[in-house]
């Protein structure tokens, strides 16, 4: 799948340091055979990628659209289109297809927001679908 990860208080602090468990989520995710993205609605974020030693996992990143995200994506030049977005935000999560995750604002070192990230991925089937179909709080199916 191409997997699309928010960048602000989804992988990073206000401070900009790393959420537990980021790079060894992404470590399993591209071990797994998932194409990362990494993107934000304040523009693309290579430096932080970079920052963090997360670009041998990351394929692509990308300005996000902060409304209209469905119709936006192309002339966004988004491509490949997201199969599965990661995000704090609800709205985009239910728009695209995704997994909700609490917002990361400070650093709590108790914080296990990507294993539960990585939980819910690793019970999908390859096309993005949980196979039960059964109502898990964070995963949202998207658009049919």
């Amino acid at each position: 799948m191409n997997i699309f990860i928010d960048c602000d208080y989804t992988i990073l602090a206000w401070n900009g340091r790393l959420r537990p468990g980021v790079k060894e989520l992404f470590q399993r995710l591209t071990g797994d055979g998932h194409a990362l993205y990494v993107w934000s609605g304040t523009g693309i974020r290579w430096g932080e990628v970079k920052m963090h030693g997360l670009e041998s996992y990351v394929t692509g990143c990308f300005h996000k659209p902060l409304f209209d995200y469905q119709s936006r994506l192309e002339g966004m030049g988004i491509t490949p289109r997201p199969d599965l977005v990661v995000d704090d935000y609800l709205d985009i999560v239910k728009a695209l297809g995704g997994i909700k995750v609490r917002p990361y604002v400070q650093e709590d070192a108790t914080d296990s927001e990507m294993k539960k990230v990585y939980q819910i991925l690793s019970s999908l089937s390859p096309n993005g679908h949980h196979p039960t179909n059964s109502s898990q709080e964070a995963l949202f199916p998207g658009p049919a």
